[in-house]
């Protein structure tokens, strides 16, 4: 089953902004798209015309019905396509789904900066994120079940990632490789 939520605020930018969180273990030996090929999306996240959209597998039985439902989302959504760190999500989908995505930009400023560095440097609220811009343990809650919580951690991803876009824009994306 996806638990699935939505909330009507409006974007300010043409385009989407992505977010995903996963499951599993970054493979540290490779720095192209195999670092994530042990890694399972369970969240999907968007921000754009219609407000947020989040799509949340509940439970690793339902993670397969979350892939079906983001291949069919993804071809339908606004570009352009936006993510804080564009090689995680196009990597993640490339082992999970066998699709190419390519994102138009990518919000961090550099590469492998810290989101949570980035919000606190342009003074950008933490949303109300239980997890304090910590990702594992989003990854931790989901495991576990709290997936309410793993929600709200990616709405306040994809509420910081917008104020980000709109304080500092964007740049082209980091070139990947993608390789299995």
């Amino acid at each position: 089953m996806i638990i699935r939520f939505r909330q009507d605020i409006s974007s300010d930018f043409d385009g989407t902004v992505i977010d995903i969180e996963t499951t599993g273990y970054f493979c540290e030996q490779y720095d192209d798209s195999r670092r994530c090929k042990d890694l399972s999306q369970v969240i999907l996240g968007l921000f754009g015309r219609k407000g947020i959209r989040i799509f949340c597998a509940e439970g690793k039985k339902s993670i397969a019905e979350l892939n079906t439902l983001t291949e069919q989302i993804l071809d339908k959504i606004e570009r352009p396509f936006y993510a804080f760190n564009t090689n995680f999500e196009s990597s993640v989908w490339f082992h999970q789904l066998d699709k190419r995505i390519v994102f138009d930009y990518e919000l961090q400023g550099f590469p492998r900066e810290n989101k949570g560095n980035a919000r606190k440097s342009l003074g950008i609220p933490n949303y109300d994120d239980p997890f304090d811009d910590n990702g594992k343990l989003c990854m931790i809650a989901w495991e576990r079940g709290q997936f309410n919580k793993a929600i709200a951690h990616n709405r306040a991803c994809l509420l910081k990632e917008r104020d980000i876009l709109l304080n500092r824009g964007s740049r082209a994306p980091n070139e990947l490789s993608f390789n299995r």
